[in-house]
């Protein structure tokens, strides 16, 4: 397990002052937190330690978030933090639920970046998180939509419509779609196609499938219709992606 020592040897490693990291403590509604390679906790602000249910950041150490959440929101993590970690790829902006330890639903706004050592090599990564409501004063009961920011990231591949989202929201369609930009700052649609986007980007990386197989599995309605929003959103094609983010 790792200890308090260990802590100190992979801070080391890329920041010769670990009482830096103090600062983030000031930042109340910011979740910070460093993981190494094994997704272990290493660093975790008083906000992460909330987040974990945990008092204080001792109790959290060499642990992961298998400890602290369910099993299907732990293995989203994990999995999103295995991929970084491989590609060096950074999460930016993505919406995410989180439980916290009663199980109530909380919408958080994520960034994950990996970290280096001198070498060059990844030892491990660097994440923030924050509550979306405190992003947006603004937004309209933001924790009505994290069920429908659930079924979103489990479904998206699926055929969905806004009307269907709205009826699952309780809204009338106008009603839906005015909250959902307010809050999220895009159209259900452009929220969809970017969950998407980013499900294809994932098999890109660590699947062999083909890129036609890929648009189906996410979605799209053929390769071509894959092929355009992708290189529109990401700047490449999913071929090129695949060239540099191939993981294996």
């Amino acid at each position: 397990m790792t200890t308090e020592i260990e802590q100190k040897k992979f801070l080391s490693l890329f920041f010769a002052n670990s009482h830096f990291f103090q600062i983030f403590n000031n930042l109340h509604e910011i979740a910070f937190y460093i993981k190494d390679k094994q997704s272990r906790f290493i660093i975790l602000n008083h906000k992460g330690c909330e987040i974990c249910g945990v008092l204080q950041e001792k109790d959290a150490i060499g642990k992961t978030d298998y400890d602290f959440f369910s099993k299907e929101k732990a293995d989203k993590y994990y999995a999103d933090e295995k991929l970084l970690l491989k590609s060096g790829r950074s999460i930016i902006n993505r919406v995410e639920v989180a439980g916290n330890q009663i199980g109530a639903e909380k919408l958080m706004m994520v960034n994950k970046v990996p970290i280096h050592d001198r070498k060059g090599d990844i030892i491990g990564l660097a994440g923030i998180g924050r509550e979306i409501e405190r992003l947006n004063a603004k937004s309209e009961n933001v924790n009505h939509f994290a069920k429908t920011v659930d079924f979103l990231q489990k479904n998206y591949g699926k055929s969905i419509t806004t009307p269907l989202l709205a009826k699952k929201a309780a809204m009338s369609v106008s009603q839906f779609e005015r909250r959902f930009r307010r809050a999220f700052g895009s159209t259900p649609r452009q929220y969809l196609l970017k969950l998407r986007i980013s499900g294809a980007t994932k098999l890109l990386s660590i699947s062999n499938l083909t890129i036609s197989e890929i648009a189906q599995k996410c979605g799209f309605y053929d390769q071509a219709h894959l092929c355009r929003n992708f290189a529109k959103l990401m700047k490449q094609t999913p071929s090129d992606y695949r060239k540099e983010n191939l993981v294996g």
